[in-house]
């Protein structure tokens, strides 16, 4: 198993009702793939997390890349996996514009930035971070 992390930027803002559309979807179809992960949207941005045994999740991943909403899709990470971070989760999803900054203890100043920003693609490990607080957020 992997996961993946990419963003991109959308080639137009996108309303609440063309994410909610989005997401559905996106959960109906990463079910059929045994693919689990969480999207970020932020004024126009995405960030996400794949996961799931490799050949589907890079297969996805290039779907998503050659999708015409999309540009600017750049792959942060990839890296093996032992067990899954969001199992629970067919595709969990944040709208960032709803988010309360002083519920990301030490990641607030990060809702300032653009998720396609180099902040994230020159650390990693930081993108993983940030993905997993907005899971530990969503459970509470």
């Amino acid at each position: 198993m992997i996961d993946l992390i990419y963003v991109s930027s959308a080639v137009n803002l996108m309303t609440q009702d063309e994410l909610i559309t989005i997401l559905k979807k996106s959960r109906e179809n990463n079910a059929k793939l045994d693919v689990t992960g969480m999207l970020l949207y932020h004024e126009g941005n995405f960030m996400q997390v794949l996961e799931g045994e490799e050949d589907a999740v890079m297969a996805l991943y290039h779907k998503i890349a050659q999708d015409p909403r999309h540009h600017m899709v750049m792959r942060i990470a990839t890296r093996p996996i032992k067990a899954r971070n969001f199992a629970e989760w067919e595709m969990g999803f944040t709208n960032l514009r709803d988010v309360n900054p002083d519920m990301l203890e030490g990641f607030s100043k990060y809702l300032s930035e653009p998720l396609n920003s180099e902040t994230f693609s020159e650390n990693p490990s930081l993108a993983y971070a940030f993905l997993q607080s907005f899971k530990e957020t969503l459970a509470r």
